[in-house]
């Protein structure tokens, strides 16, 4: 397996319009291999494909993923004119997840649809590949529907679409109709687990899942964990303790990726706890403490 580690991107200053695209030329400067922007709406942070867009301008190399856009309540065939334009400008550096609900209860009113989650995700993802990777598409479901639609160009190579998510029948979704999955909340055994359920989930399905195409979004934490962000992981998971999803430092951080690579997760996505006091600090050492263990 390849691992590899990205930088999920928090709040910025919104005083300094500058500061988001300078950023991404310093990740790109200090080899950060990827760079993921979160779908919040009422965020100061760029909407995630437009940021991506914006971002691919502006750098060369760096890896450019959405972690995690919420599909359902989205229009699919926009959503997947959006991606095609997006690989045709960055080539091989578009990394997009989807999620099925936004994480905050106050913007799920914001994006209705038509029906249960889960079948309104099946269908939209569903469409996007098939919009993604044939010229013509006529598709009629119980949400979406379309006559001879086109989105071009087409990716020289399928874009891979990947599924956030932990509960099984994300797990499973994962499996049925995903290329990879990026988790979170969640420790090594049951990363590990959740492997194991989304490869039973794809053997059942006749497809598989590339071996390393499994990742883990982690929190962070330098100087105690914001009372905010600590409130919303006890709701999350009040079960497990902070401090076995949480590292305190770059040490810990190393140690826990360590165990979720021996559980076969791969693909790692590093945010920090609150805003740090200097993203250009952070960032570097980002680079000195975490891109060493990349293979």
């Amino acid at each position: 397996m390849k691992l590899r580690i990205g930088v999920g991107l928090g709040p910025l200053d919104p005083a300094d319009p500058a500061s988001f695209g300078g950023l991404v030329q310093y990740m790109e400067q200090v080899g950060v291999d990827s760079l993921w922007l979160p779908d919040l709406v009422g965020g100061d942070l760029p909407d995630p494909l437009v940021g991506i867009g914006y971002a691919a301008g502006r750098t060369r190399r760096l890896k450019l993923g959405s972690g995690v856009t919420v599909l359902p309540g989205r229009n699919p065939v926009a959503v997947a004119k959006e991606l095609a334009t997006l690989a045709a400008l960055a080539p091989g550096r578009i990394l997009p997840v989807f999620g099925i609900r936004h994480a905050t209860a106050r913007e799920r009113p914001l994006f209705p649809i038509p029906g249960p989650r889960g079948e309104v995700m099946d269908e939209a993802l569903t469409l996007v590949r098939l919009l993604l990777e044939n010229e013509d598409v006529s598709f009629e479901g119980k949400y979406h529907r379309c006559e001879h639609a086109r989105v071009g160009p087409r990716p020289t190579r399928p874009l891979d679409l990947w599924l956030g998510g932990s509960g099984p029948q994300s797990l499973r979704r994962v499996g049925r109709l995903a290329d990879g999955w990026l988790g979170a909340a969640l420790t090594p055994d049951e990363a590990g687990a959740a492997r194991r359920t989304i490869e039973a989930a794809a053997a059942e399905a006749g497809r598989t899942v590339d071996d390393d195409h499994y990742g883990m979004s982690l929190v962070v934490a330098f100087d105690g964990m914001p009372s905010r962000e600590f409130g919303a992981l006890r709701r999350q998971r009040p079960d497990v303790s902070a401090a076995e999803l949480v590292p305190t430092g770059w040490a810990a951080a190393r140690e826990l990726i360590g165990r979720y690579a021996d559980a076969g997760v791969s693909k790692f996505v590093i945010r920090p706890a609150g805003t740090p006091r200097s993203w250009t600090a952070f960032l570097t050492e980002f680079a000195a403490e975490l891109l060493p263990m990349e293979t």
